[in-house]
């Protein structure tokens, strides 16, 4: 049974689920605390591991801390499939289905809580690359305007995300079914190096594909420099993937029995 579909109520409905998913991060802070360490570790093992050996025009830092933001919020999309799968796997997607609400609440409340999970992240990381030694040189103005940008893309790939979540058995196989789609686009990208450095046959890809376009407008915003069309690119990449992604995972939760 669902509630009348007006959009008040889709709303209202979309907040309420949010929220529950926002309490259970609270309730068990180890998660958001385990959440960060990896993000803080990539930023500590290219600050002062990996990033003498690379070579980029300024600071390496300026370079690192722009990508590894985007990579983070990416990351953090992950957690809509992982929450989903478990759900699913509770019987509560059953339950949801059953109570008298918004058919989109489920779906929406997931994806809108970790975006709210992922503007948090931001904040912490970016403090710790200021610590490290990250001095953007764009404008406050811009920099806010690179983390909407981020948040933005990050929301959409969490659809595509959602739907791992409901096809997936459990959460352990929908965190293992991510893996394979997330890292090629993230360490295949200009997040971390150049592209003209990587290999000839993998520039095409890396250079073309939706994450390294984020990357390369964030980083742009960020610092001051150029961006030519890496913004309006990204965004477009991002609207492209939600046409797509959303109504894939809700033809899945229509399926779930």
């Amino acid at each position: 049974m669902s509630r009348p579909t007006s959009p008040r109520w889709a709303v209202s409905d979309t907040l309420v689920m949010a929220q529950r998913d926002l309490l259970a991060i609270v309730r068990t802070p180890v998660t958001f605390v385990f959440l960060l360490v990896q993000p803080i570790m990539f930023v500590l093992l290219f600050r002062y591991v990996f990033g003498g050996s690379i070579s980029v025009k300024g600071p390496y830092v300026n370079y690192l801390i722009p990508g590894i933001l985007v990579q983070t919020t990416i990351f953090g999309a992950i957690g809509t499939a992982i929450g989903l799968a478990e759900d699913l796997q509770r019987g509560l997607i059953e339950r949801f289905k059953a109570l008298p609400m918004a058919r989109m609440a489920v779906l929406a409340g997931r994806t809108v809580s970790d975006l709210v999970r992922n503007v948090v992240v931001l904040i912490v990381i970016s403090l710790v690359g200021f610590s490290v030694g990250f001095r953007p040189h764009g404008s406050p103005l811009h920099y806010v305007a690179a983390c909407l940008l981020m948040l933005f893309f990050a929301y959409c790939i969490s659809w595509g995300f959602a739907f791992v979540g409901l096809v997936a058995p459990n959460s352990e196989t929908a965190q293992a079914m991510t893996f394979p789609i997330i890292f090629p686009i993230t360490f295949a990208s200009a997040i971390f190096v150049q592209i003209q450095k990587m290999p000839s046959w993998l520039q095409p890809f890396a250079r073309n594909q939706p994450v390294t376009q984020a990357a390369l407008a964030v980083r742009g915003l960020m610092n001051g420099t150029p961006i030519g069309g890496a913004a309006w690119l990204s965004i477009l990449w991002a609207i492209g993937l939600v046409v797509v992604l959303a109504p894939l995972a809700t033809r899945a939760y229509r399926r779930v029995d």
